[in-house]
This record gives structure tokens, C-alpha cells and sequence, in this order.
């Protein structure tokens, strides 16, 4: 199996930086000499995901460094970005904080917030946070190194938590209104994704809108029986009937096995019918 080289490690060999992959460090007297034998400033951590060991901690005199995807205390864990928009936030950003022996509890050094476009997905949020959080690690730097920053303790009671995401997160639940589902599909793309059945068999989502459309909304209340997942079928359009009278404008989907389609597609392809379910 091919193993991916990481941008970091490319550019360090192209820039003659020595890069160390131990397979673990918390026991590693190897790497514990390699490191202590550099006597670094400073240890920068980012996309870690594990626990820092003490004897790493205590080594660098500014300490070890961390680059947070989140505004800390807020979303600590495996997946700010993720999680910052599957509920509905409209703001984020990115912290650095010195790392001590919690997960994500370090003292905060610096941060800088950043707008949560309505269509932004964890992949385009990911891409506008990188720059800004390099940035930012350059300016900590600095101001550790001019002695200009004072650490500030993370208030823990107003912390949230960001679990890494499993399969599971990517279901649809219809009982959630329109928005709630339509900010899951966001924060969930690429992986798990956005999720439910149709006809026995796993259909994805791939892109949808919140129906705002009052004359459309007007149509799609008209005599019919609304369970959360009833579907309704009108020319080209497939929606989706959500908990408190809201609907999901379906735009694209994949059927299990099938390639991406256009909702057109769908409709031509699978006749689904008004007043079918999803999530059966």
C-alpha cells in the first residue's frame, strides 16, 4: 500500500529540515534524546490528537504549542470545524494555547474569529482557517519570544466538546427541521456525509437547500399527510418534508452503487412518487 507524503514533511525535504516519524513518543528514549539534543524554544502541535507526554511538556522553555481549530474553550477535540457547523454556528476561528497535560485545556494564547459562510462545508471552512492559523502561530511565536503575551486560563465551564465523528453522525433525522439537517450535511462533508434510505437500500445526500420559498412551501403543504421524510415531487424538484413545517430542497443525491445525480435524475431514474418516505 502507497503511503501518502504529508505537505509538512514535502516541504521540510525540499527545505533540508530533518523529520522524524517515531511510531509513538510518550516511551521513546530515542526520540526523548533526539529532541532534548536540539534544545528547541518551542514545540509546535498541530493534528496531533493524542496526549502530550510530561517530559515533552517541560522540554522547550516557551513551551509546547498548540494550533486549535476552534475558539477554545469551545469544541475541544477531534473535530472543530465539524461540529462548529452542524450546529448552526455563524462564527469560529482558531486559537493557539500552550499545551499542559489535559486534552485541549491549555491556557490561551492567542485567537482570531472567522465567519461561517450559510454554504460553507467542513472542507471550504478548513481551507480558509489553515492560512489564517499559520498566521497567527508566526504572531504567538513572537510574542512569546518578545515576551508580549500573557497566557489567559480557559474558563472550563463554558467548554464544549468535539468527538471525533463516526458513521453514525451522518445519518439523516427527520424529526430535526430543515436547517438542523441542511448544517449536519455541511459540517459532515466530505466524511461521514449526509445519509438516510430510500426503498430498503442507502441513499446519500450530497447537496440540499433550506426551502425558503413561500409560494413553493404554500404548494408543498397542500393536502397531504406530512410525516418527518415524506416526499414530495413537483416537476424537477424533490423535497423532503422536516420536523416543525420545513422542508429540504434536495438538489443532488447517490443511491448505494450508484454514481452522484442531479435530483432530475433521481426523479427520472426512480420514479419516486409524493407521499413515499425516506428514511424507511
Amino acid at each position: 500500500m502507497d503511503v501518502a507524503v504529508s505537505p509538512v514533511k514535502d516541504a521540510a525535504t525540499r527545505l533540508g529540515i530533518a523529520v522524524l516519524q517515531p511510531a509513538s513518543i510518550k516511551n521513546n528514549s530515542e526520540i526523548r534524546d533526539q529532541l532534548a539534543a536540539l534544545a528547541p524554544d518551542a514545540i509546535i502541535v498541530v493534528g496531533y490528537g493524542r496526549i502530550i507526554p510530561q517530559w515533552m511538556i517541560d522540554l522547550p522553555r516557551l513551551g509546547n504549542l498548540n494550533l486549535h481549530a476552534s475558539l477554545l474553550p469551545k469544541y475541544r477535540g477531534a473535530a472543530p470545524i465539524q461540529w462548529a457547523i452542524a450546529n448552526g454556528e455563524s462564527v469560529t476561528g482558531v486559537t493557539t494555547m500552550r499545551i499542559d497535560a489535559g486534552l485541549d485545556t491549555g491556557d490561551i494564547l492567542m485567537q482570531r474569529e472567522i465567519v461561517i459562510g450559510s454554504e460553507d462545508t467542513a472542507e471550504t471552512l478548513s481551507q480558509k482557517l489553515a492560512p489564517t492559523g499559520a498566521d497567527l502561530m508566526v504572531e504567538t511565536l513572537r510574542g512569546l519570544e518578545g515576551g508580549q503575551l500573557q497566557p489567559v486560563p480557559q474558563d472550563h465551564a463554558k467548554s464544549t466538546i468535539a468527538p471525533i465523528l463516526k458513521r453514525e453522525d451522518g445519518r439523516i433525522n427527520f424529526a430535526m427541521n430543515a436547517v438542523r439537517i441542511y448544517d449536519r450535511l455541511r459540517g459532515f462533508k466530505p466524511w461521514p456525509g449526509a445519509y438516510t434510505t430510500y426503498r430498503g437500500r442507502n441513499l446519500s445526500i450530497r447537496a440540499a437547500r433550506v426551502q425558503r420559498d413561500e409560494s413553493v412551501l404554500h404548494s408543498l403543504n397542500e393536502d397531504l399527510v406530512r410525516t418527518g421524510g415524506t416526499i414530495v415531487v413537483v416537476g424537477d424538484g424533490l423535497f423532503v418534508y422536516c420536523h416543525g413545517d420545513t422542508w429540504l430542497d434536495v438538489l443532488e443525491l447517490q443511491p448505494e452503487g450508484k454514481r452522484a445525480m442531479s435530483a432530475r435524475d433521481f426523479i427520472n431514474g426512480y420514479h419516486p412518487k409524493t407521499g413515499d418516505h425516506l428514511g424507511q
